[in-house]
């Protein structure tokens, strides 16, 4: 489904990623774990096509995407500082992608809704963002993720920063909504133990590719 195949990176002519593949099946979770600085970053913005690659290719369904434009993929990124808009509410940042791509307001409309009851705020539609909680935030920016219906959905430690409790509580409601929606993702942590909880397999970045120091 998704094939990531001999990607290579470079920074200043530092090379962060070194002939990387990857391969995950439709509906599969996949947990990519290593220390920081190792490119698990980087690996995401290259294939939601945010970052630029030295070499290598990216391909979805057997088509090659290693130069199509980022809004083109279909593929929802999430990432740590979840990166909402502070100006606009909640159901306003869920709509955003799908304003961009021009969808009726009355088939916007019901798209949002339906994301706020996969991630259980609908009571929060219109509530300003920076009246959120800490996991409140993370689940809207999933909903965001999620609401143009993306191939893979690439989650950039997005569970980082939350208490043991809400940790352990979004991580199984993430995982419920994930196999659910038979949702192929990529799901970067430095936590062990969330990896083994989410994923269907638990990767080392270590050990995709040769990796520069950052």
């Amino acid at each position: 489904m998704l094939d990531v195949r001999n990607l290579t990176v470079s920074y200043e002519s530092t090379p962060v990623l070194k002939n990387l593949s990857i391969y995950i099946g439709r509906g599969e979770i996949i947990a990519l774990t290593g220390p920081s600085g190792s490119g698990k970053t980087t690996l995401l913005r290259c294939i939601a096509g945010l970052e630029a690659t030295d070499s290598g290719s990216i391909w979805m369904h057997g088509e090659e995407i290693t130069k199509r434009p980022a809004h083109l993929r279909r593929i929802g990124l999430v990432f740590q500082d979840n990166q909402l808009f502070p100006h606009l509410n909640v159901a306003e940042n869920i709509a955003y992608s799908l304003k961009l791509q021009r969808v009726a307001k009355n088939e916007r409309n019901h798209k949002v809704a339906e994301a706020l009851e996969l991630v259980g705020l609908a009571h929060l539609a219109k509530r300003e963002i920076v009246r959120l909680s800490g996991g409140e935030a993370k689940r809207v920016a999933v909903a965001r993720a999620l609401v143009a219906q993306p191939e893979v959905l690439l989650l950039d430690e997005p569970l980082a920063g939350l208490d043991g409790e809400l940790h352990h509580r979004l991580l199984d409601d993430l995982g419920s909504l994930l196999r659910s929606r038979a949702t192929t993702t990529l799901h970067v942590t430095h936590d062990h133990a969330e990896a083994s909880a989410i994923a269907d397999r638990v990767l080392d970045i270590r050990e995709l590719a040769s990796l520069g120091d950052v």
